[in-house]
């Protein structure tokens, strides 16, 4: 049986290593018994935790030391030129080995996304990797969009390739047969927007690998109209806070509702990247024990879906997924 190595940054995030490691504990019993968490991090803070919870000899969880952090606010130009030791450099360096399956950190995103690129690398033929997250629809169903932060702006043939990127997780992970893809525009005429979605517009619709909707307007966002959302990382990004802030006052006015529920960054996690040649997730800074454990569940399910073959295979069907 094929053992799964989570890589698992425990000084990312505001409240690491607390936080982190009683995540580490709520999401132990859910691990099934081919998964090891690779804990990477401080051994001087890690051990003394680990053994106060007679955790300190268990199989699935596996100790790498890390003498430096990588700080929220720091140049990620520097990180990679002076952390070389962190929990996230030395993890992406893990995860390019081969050492692990997946990396996962909710510490600085910048030096997340910058390490990715330069360590791991985008897969041959992905212009741009693009930073995902899930999108909880009015009739029950999941839907995605991207990207949502790591590309500000983005050339035509970029959203384009978003598209397809977006539609085999969609069908991979979220398990949806032949998954709509929709460009969010300010109109649903096809000459709508700006240069780069009207370009987009037309190579989405070229493409037979895709089963393009049109665009999506904004208030059509929450519909059934597309699984597939598309946008650059400015537009996306902006979108991803106002959901957010409208849970958050949801929940100050005390409304109690299972839909909005979903819009609560705790139940997802973590944010993949898609269209690296190993498969990285970005946390929240104020990621919670919650929100660890279901970073780690969710990451799990990415490794086992196989998304990341199934888009080399589709970017590059002449590369050989195994090598």
């Amino acid at each position: 049986m094929k053992v799964n190595k989570i890589g698992f940054d425990v000084m990312g995030g505001d409240d690491a290593p607390k936080s982190a490691l009683e995540g580490v504990l709520e999401v132990l019993p859910s691990l099934p018994q081919n998964t090891v968490l690779v804990l990477l991090g401080d051994e001087n803070v890690i051990n003394p935790f680990l053994a106060a919870h007679n955790l300190i000899d268990n199989p699935q969880i596996k100790v790498v030391h890390c003498s430096q952090v990588v700080e929220m606010g720091e140049h990620p130009t520097v990180v990679l030129k002076t952390k070389q030791d962190s929990s996230i450099i030395k993890g992406l360096g893990m995860l390019k080995q081969g050492m692990l399956d997946i990396f996962l950190s909710a510490g600085n995103t910048g030096a997340i996304y910058a390490g990715s690129l330069f360590t791991v690398r985008a897969v041959e033929g992905i212009s741009r990797p693009a930073l995902l997250s899930l999108v909880p629809k009015l009739d029950g169903s999941t839907g995605l969009i991207l990207d949502v932060g790591a590309n500000a702006d983005c050339k035509p043939e970029v959203l384009a390739q978003f598209g397809l990127l977006g539609a085999i997780y969609a069908k991979e992970v979220l398990k949806i047969e032949n998954p709509k893809v929709g460009l969010l525009n300010i109109g649903s005429e096809p000459e709508k927007g700006n240069l780069a979605t009207q370009g987009a517009y037309q190579m989405l619709n070229d493409n037979p690998a895709i089963n393009f909707s049109g665009n999506i307007e904004g208030y059509d966002f929450f519909s059934s109209k597309a699984d597939v959302l598309v946008a650059d990382g400015f537009t996306g990004n902006v979108i991803l806070k106002t959901a957010e802030a409208i849970f958050t006052i949801v929940k100050q006015k005390g409304v109690k509702d299972p839909y909005f529920d979903q819009f609560d960054y705790e139940q997802i996690g973590a944010s993949p990247i898609l269209g690296l040649n190993a498969p990285v997730m970005i946390g929240h800074g104020n990621s919670t024990p919650k929100a660890y454990k279901n970073m780690i569940m969710n990451g799990l399910k990415i490794v086992e879906s196989g998304v990341t073959e199934m888009i080399k295979l589709a970017v590059t069907p002449e590369v050989k997924v195994n090598e």
